[in-house]
């Protein structure tokens, strides 16, 4: 029995805590993120659009079925971090789209983390209440 090897476009996308990687293959347009459909993992229907944002504005939305591996955070970053990761696949199937991903802000990783907490400090900034006894 011959072995057809199946070949992926991947790609990795980060968003606070979490880390996203991203399988994309030619296909029919499905989408499974940690072995569940995308409408059964995300429990709003604003992820949902979010996810799917970067193959919307570039015409990739029945094209490829996309199998995502998520760790780490919550809802907000997890979406974030798959935007991320199907926009950098996109952009190594085809690099026309750079100017279009560019353009929605999609290529653009969020740096924003949480700040972490200091010594003597009740969290990352909040003091101790003054006592004047």
């Amino acid at each position: 029995m011959a072995d057809k090897k199946i070949t992926y476009i991947t790609g990795l996308g980060r968003r606070k805590t979490s880390v996203a990687r991203v399988h994309m293959r030619p296909g029919s347009g499905s989408f499974v993120i940690n072995g569940l459909e995308k409408d059964k993992y995300l429990p709003t229907e604003e992820y949902r659009k979010n996810v799917l944002a970067p193959l919307k504005s570039t015409d990739n939305l029945k094209k490829f079925d996309i199998v995502v591996t998520v760790r780490g955070g919550g809802y907000t970053g997890q979406v974030g971090a798959i935007v991320l990761g199907i926009s950098r696949s996109l952009l190594k199937n085809d690099e026309t789209l750079l100017g279009k991903l560019k353009e929605f802000g999609y290529l653009t990783r969020d740096s924003r983390m949480k700040e972490r907490k200091k010594y003597g400090l009740h969290g990352a900034r909040r003091a101790t209440q003054f006592s004047k006894r």
